[in-house]
């Protein structure tokens, strides 16, 4: 039996042909294509105020963001605990320490209300997250952050292409990263990006992406390399390879049609699972946003059961996420009231979502959850 999975990259033609051109060019490195991609990047965005910086995993861009405003060891920044664990990790990086605040029900992203009592006179920086096809409240965020002057790290690694109050995201935010993964929505295999405000970020940025050589990014993109540069600063092997940015570059040019893709299938997966008492949907209509996944809330104890009967049925399920203060290596680190938190990822659960998904396969998903919740033997 084939399985559908929950995640599935759009590989066409295009980008097979991407990737031979960019092999065949022969420059395998950071290139011409990733200048070229920060540049397509950008205009797709419309951030005419705002730039682009490259890099090679969502993580490496987190980790760049907190070195880039000055986190430093024993600082505190505040993250919903029900986030991915890169963002957790990059915090750990810079020496810093995650404090877990909790989540809002109908969004799952970050209860401002509730980050107002964790900041402390260590806190340096939020990150707020949208989640699938929810945004956070950034308004609030960014009027919290400057009352405390706090910066703030927009994690839009689910929202790309989505807007928030008619702005595209990438736009509006202190700084902004984006990832490409080999199962967010569009792919460079992998990937990631920050959308800053200054030049000065800029160049820090380049350098610290490529070990802190002060080589211009100017030059590496004509394909060639200075051999001569100064090193003055801490830095990663975190740039992007002319491979990466080539797909990107094909994949972007798509977004069009993943975004219309996505939102009706999301509309779909809502219309016939509505009738489903014990399902809850995302509260969207999907109009304003590229849905990264879709994901439903059944009862905590019939979830492990309800994946197994799909599994049966060759339907792949993920759990987005386990909370970061349910983790060994977090389990003594401030946290806040975290009872929507963990109520909602006991409740969690992803279904299959792709760019392009047959609407028969949308349908097969949802007559499985149908039919086990219509038995009623699954306890």
């Amino acid at each position: 039996m084939k399985q559908i999975p929950v995640f599935k990259p759009l590989i066409q033609q295009e980008e097979i042909q991407a990737a031979v051109e960019s092999l065949e060019l022969g420059w395998l490195g950071m290139g011409g294509y990733v200048g070229k991609f920060e540049e397509e990047l950008a205009k797709f965005l419309g951030a005419e105020d705002r730039y682009v910086v490259a890099v090679n995993t969502g993580h490496s861009a987190l980790h760049l963001a907190m070195m880039l405003i000055g986190i430093n060891p024993g600082d505190e920044v505040i993250t919903p605990s029900f986030n991915n664990i890169a963002d957790f990790q990059a915090i750990l990086a810079v020496g810093a320490k995650p404090v877990f605040c909790d989540i809002r029900e109908d969004t799952l992203c970050l209860d401002v209300a509730k980050v107002e009592e964790l900041i402390s006179p260590k806190t340096k920086a939020i990150i707020p997250m949208d989640y699938d096809c929810c945004l956070a409240d950034h308004d609030a965020v960014a009027e919290l952050a400057a009352r405390y002057q706090l910066r703030v790290i927009h994690d839009a690694a689910h929202s790309f292409g989505s807007y928030y109050k008619g702005k595209k995201i990438g736009t509006f935010s202190d700084i902004c990263m984006f990832s490409f993964d080999p199962v967010k929505t569009i792919t460079c295999i992998d990937g990631g990006a920050l959308v800053v405000k200054t030049r000065e970020e800029v160049e820090t940025l380049h350098q610290m992406r490529l070990i802190g050589m002060g080589q211009p990014a100017s030059v590496m993109y004509g394909n060639q390399r200075a051999w001569t540069y100064d090193v003055s600063r801490l830095g990663f092997r975190y740039h992007m390879a002319n491979l990466h940015a080539a797909i990107g570059l094909s994949q972007l040019a798509k977004m069009p049609e993943i975004t219309e893709s996505r939102q009706a299938a999301c509309s779909l997966y809502n219309e016939l699972l509505s009738e489903v008492r014990e399902v809850k949907t995302p509260i969207s209509d999907f109009k304003n946003v590229t849905p990264f996944l879709y994901y439903i809330r059944v009862p905590s104890n019939k979830r492990q059961a309800l994946r197994d009967r799909l599994k049966q049925c060759g339907i792949d399920t993920g759990i987005h996420w386990q909370p970061g203060h349910c983790f060994s290596l977090f389990d003594k680190m401030t946290k806040g009231d975290l009872s929507i938190t963990n109520k909602i990822s006991s409740e969690i659960l992803s279904l299959p979502l792709h760019s392009l998904i047959p609407t028969e396969t949308i349908n097969f998903v949802c007559s499985k959850i149908k039919a086990f919740f219509e038995g009623g033997n699954h306890e």
